[in-house]
Parts: structure tokens; C-alpha cells; sequence
């Protein structure tokens, strides 16, 4: 451990929230210092990266939907796993190199979060892909644990600790105490599955298409789990299904709710399930702990409202959610000495 100290004078170490939709590095009391899409644009039917290996991230995520036939712009993670492994690669190891500096010696340690619900074959795929992106030393923990170390709760106490990270591919559920998780459940639906559910709503309703973007803009703008007593409305941009030229319509902040019901539903679903398996303790600790929202999909409004009505709990949003994973990671980090062997999450190349 001596020589992984000296090591680590010429590196950067660093935490990854590796998300379907957005990457985040948060390295040592620096905080974030790279937050970028999960998106990279390669030549099609290639897994080269355009621009010399630089088309990742904001640049990639440009010209989702707007490509030409030659090009093609990829989000290499779905539902929180990777589904393209050496672009996922190509993606870890530009995010690497951008942070850790093309002058340093030796390869980070890196700590890099996972759905809690993923296999060990899926597993090794991140661990692969982050060695061979110039990673010196792998150190993967599960995301309901950094969500929780992020979002400043007591989980290593003798109390129980809910959360729940509603991220781009999975929601991740948990109720942890003593260091560990006591029980969870990791869904596979969250912000894309809601960007999903509006674009087929403006398909069945509209005869309208939109793409991914627009889709993501709509939720932002006049998405809701809940009324939230104003209703507003947008114009919306796409091409019609029947003509196939391009139109505008006016949708209302109503009709966006209607759509989002069912992935709303299920995640709270996953919540109540998550509940009913505690064990009474810990369920008694939780009338008074509460539940913890983080991932982007906490900010959705209302989505604190729904919960708090379906499981009569007290329910907060994380200081700054959209960081939470990301923070918890580099904590994580700092205290390796400490948790490595009560989480058990080393997997050392």
C-alpha cells in the first residue's frame, strides 16, 4: 500500500459515476471535475471514434439524431450496464486521459460506481474496460452505497438509511445499515424510460415523432409525477408520421403527467417492495430517518410528493442529486483504507 501512495503522487485518482446518460469524475478535493454525457460518435459500422478519439461526450451528444450516414453517435451503456464494450472503453479512456493529464506517469486508482443489481460477468466488463483504459488500480461499488455516502447519510451507523437513485437507464432502491446494504432492488426504469414515454405519447396522440433531445427538454420543461396546481404547456417541434414533413404543436403539462404515470408507477413499485422486506427494526427506524431521493430523475416534480403518498414516509431530495453517486465515489476513495473490507468491492487487476 506503501508503494500505492507513491504511485498516487503521479496520478490523479479519481470516482466515476458511470450513468447511461451523463459520466461524472470527481476526484480528490477538487470535487466534480468533469460532468459529460454517456454519448460517442463513431464512424458506422466501426467502433472508430471520430476526431481522433475526441467525439465523446458534449461534442458526441450534438449530433445525436442529427447524424449524417456515415456517422453514427452511440450511448455505449443501457439500463446501467454496458451493451458496447469497446466503446465504452474508447469513452473511460478519453474521460481518464481529460482528467488525469496526458503528462502523468502512472494510471489513477479509480473507484466507479454500479447498478447494485448487475451480474459479475457485467461486472468484469466495467473492471475490463476501465484496466484498459488506463486504470491502474479498480475499485467498483454499488450505487444505492455511494448515492448514500454522496447524500451525507448515516449507513455505516446502527440505523437505517433509504435510498432511492433514479438515474438515466436504473432506479436503484435500498435500505442500508451498519455499512452495508440490508436490502435492495435495482429496476431497470428511470429518466429514459420517462423520455421514452413521452416521445410515444406524442406518436399515439400526434401522429408526431421526436427525438431523444427534444423528448428530454419536454420533461424538463413541463414534466410531473404530481400536479403541481400550474398547469403550463409547450410548443413542440417533430415530423409528422403520416406527411413526413416537419410540424409544431402545443402540448399541456397534464398530458406530459398522464404519459410519465406508468415508469412513475413503477418506481414507486420497486420503493414499496423494498419496504414490505425490511426487517422491523429497520422499518421502525425509517418513520423516523425517512427516505432520500438522489439521480436526476429526484428532480422530476412531485416525484418526492408520489412516494411520500404511496409509502407515508417522509421524503427529501439530496443536496444537488444529479452529483450524489459521483460525490459518494470520491469519498469513497478517500476512505478506502477504512471500507474496502467491510464493502468488499476491491477488485484489484
Amino acid at each position: 500500500m506503501a508503494l500505492d501512495r507513491i504511485l498516487g503522487w503521479f496520478s490523479v485518482d479519481m470516482g466515476i459515476d458511470l450513468g447511461t446518460c451523463n459520466t461524472l469524475v470527481c476526484v480528490r478535493g477538487e470535487g466534480i471535475v468533469l460532468n459529460e454525457p454517456s454519448v460517442v460518435a463513431v464512424y458506422k459500422g466501426t467502433n472508430k471514434v471520430l476526431h481522433n478519439g475526441n467525439a465523446v461526450g458534449w461534442m458526441a451528444k450534438e449530433m445525436l439524431g442529427k447524424t449524417p450516414g456515415s456517422i453514427t453517435a452511440v450511448r455505449p451503456l443501457k439500463d446501467g450496464v454496458i451493451s458496447d464494450f469497446e466503446i465504452t472503453e474508447a469513452m473511460l479512456g478519453y474521460f481518464i486521459r481529460k482528467v488525469n493529464g496526458r503528462s502523468k506517469i502512472f494510471g489513477p486508482r479509480v473507484v466507479i460506481s454500479v447498478p447494485s443489481g448487475i451480474t459479475a460477468v457485467e461486472k468484469q466488463a466495467v473492471f475490463v474496460s476501465a484496466e484498459r483504459a488506463g486504470a491502474r488500480r479498480i475499485y467498483l461499488i454499488e450505487e444505492p452505497i455511494a448515492a448514500a455516502i454522496g447524500a451525507g447519510l448515516p449507513f455505516t451507523e446502527a440505523t437505517a438509511s433509504m435510498i432511492v437513485d433514479i438515474g438515466g437507464g436504473t432506479t436503484e432502491v435500498a435500505i442500508m445499515s451498519l455499512g452495508d446494504i440490508a436490502t435492495c432492488e435495482s429496476v431497470r426504469v428511470a429518466g429514459d424510460d420517462f423520455d421514452e414515454a413521452i416521445i410515444n405519447h406524442m406518436k399515439k396522440t400526434y401522429n408526431m415523432m421526436i427525438g431523444e433531445q427534444t423528448s428530454e427538454r419536454i420533461k424538463i420543461e413541463i414534466g410531473s409525477a404530481a400536479s403541481t396546481g400550474k398547469e403550463t404547456t409547450m410548443e413542440v417541434r417533430g415530423r409528422d408520421m403520416i406527411s413526413g414533413l416537419p410540424r409544431k404543436t402545443t402540448i399541456t403539462s397534464e398530458e406530459v403527467r398522464e404519459a410519465l404515470q406508468e415508469p412513475v408507477g413503477s418506481i414507486i413499485e420497486a420503493c414499496t417492495r423494498t419496504l414490505e422486506r425490511a426487517e422491523p427494526e429497520l422499518a421502525a427506524d425509517l418513520v423516523e430517518n425517512g427516505i432520500t431521493l438522489a439521480g436526476g430523475g429526484a428532480l422530476l416534480r412531485g416525484m418526492d410528493r408520489v412516494i411520500h403518498d404511496a409509502t407515508g414516509l417522509d421524503v427529501r431530495i439530496a443536496e444537488d442529486p444529479l452529483t450524489c453517486v459521483a460525490r459518494g465515489t470520491a469519498i469513497y476513495l478517500e476512505n478506502i483504507e477504512t471500507w474496502k473490507n467491510t464493502l468488499e468491492n476491491d477488485m484489484d487487476g
